[in-house]
């Protein structure tokens, strides 16, 4: 039985004072022994933490007593270790990067895409007039996608506006938005729908809840997720591996950080060529004497710094002096 479970979830609702709430919140996850990482913004929250049931429980009841929150949705899985090491807790200017910051451009709390729950998704994935968008990065997608999405090729999720006008000649048909938990096709579907298209939707829980309650059917490979545990398997009922070997070819799911820290490249690597390789993605970085020691996990955790309020407050101030934010 497992041990611990790791929570994924997102809420966009706006907070009052943001960067106060950062710091409380860290101390609070503190206090129950959650480790993971948390984005806190003016919108809202997006978080992965991981903990014994008990104290991932404690933090649900919390979430969801604070009524800013009550709509939360957690994805929840059971876990034999915990997926992270510190807890990190960190105000920023959106919880998922995109450059959509002003509420009156994009408010996913007032207009998105249709959301499908995994069964809907299920039955219109594959109808002559829809296109399954993956609006996730090219490390993400990389690694597992449904069966014949469009992916882009983007390396961060601040790229996507830009993107948007390649798909214009998709206009018409029903666009069928997903990514790994949801939040980012919020503003994505937002912001189709803004740029003139009409029949946009989303895949409510994304890839995680469709592994859970479609059994992942026509995902192709495994899921990006952002803790030490990497990849994770979806799909329980045509299962596949479709990344391969930076450095041979072979098939495989590993994906790791180049073990120089300079580079640190996020590649597929086999086992056999990160052994050869002391987890460099070349022979240059192998060479590199200062690289960081390859444990066979390419996972480094970077030390967490404490949420500086007063630094927070007064970069807001200089960049901000009015209290408007610069329209995206």
């Amino acid at each position: 039985m497992a041990q611990y479970q790791t929570l994924l979830y997102y809420c966009y609702s706006p907070i009052e004072n943001a960067e106060q709430f950062a710091a409380d919140h860290l101390e609070f996850c503190k206090s129950l022994n959650l480790v993971g990482r948390i984005i806190v913004a003016d919108e809202g929250l997006n978080g992965t933490v991981s903990g014994t049931p008990e104290a991932c429980k404690a933090y649900m009841d919390a979430i969801y007593a604070d009524g800013r929150f009550n709509h939360t949705e957690f994805k929840i899985d059971d876990v034999e270790e915990l997926s992270f090491i510190k807890m990190h807790c960190r105000y920023k200017e959106e919880i998922v990067h995109s450059g959509l910051r002003d509420p009156k451009v994009i408010d996913p709390n007032k207009q998105t895409g249709k959301h499908l729950e995994p069964k809907d998704f299920m039955a219109m994935k594959d109808q002559d007039d829809v296109v399954i968008l993956d609006v996730r990065s090219n490390y993400e997608h990389s690694v597992g996608r449904f069966k014949n999405a469009v992916t882009l090729d983007i390396e961060n999720f601040r790229e996507f506006p830009e993107k948007v006008k390649e798909l214009e000649h998709l206009k018409g048909k029903k666009i069928l938005t997903y990514c790994t938990g949801g939040i980012k096709c919020e503003k994505a579907s937002a912001l189709l729908l803004k740029e003139g298209f009409e029949d946009v939707y989303q895949l409510h829980g994304g890839i995680i809840k469709y592994g859970k309650e479609a059994g992942g059917k026509d995902f192709e490979g495994d899921c990006y997720v952002f803790d030490n545990r990497v990849t994770v398997p979806v799909n329980s009922v045509n299962p596949s591996i479709i990344s391969t070997c930076r450095n041979c070819g072979t098939t495989t799911n590993k994906m790791i950080n180049c073990a120089n820290a300079k580079c640190n490249e996020h590649f597929t690597q086999c086992d056999e060529c990160g052994s050869k390789l002391d987890g460099c993605c070349s022979t240059a970085c192998q060479s590199v004497p200062d690289k960081r020691e390859y444990d066979g996990t390419g996972y480094y955790v970077k030390v967490p710094q404490p949420v500086n309020v007063e630094k927070i407050s007064k970069r807001k101030h200089k960049n901000f002096p009015t209290g408007n934010k610069i329209e995206a």
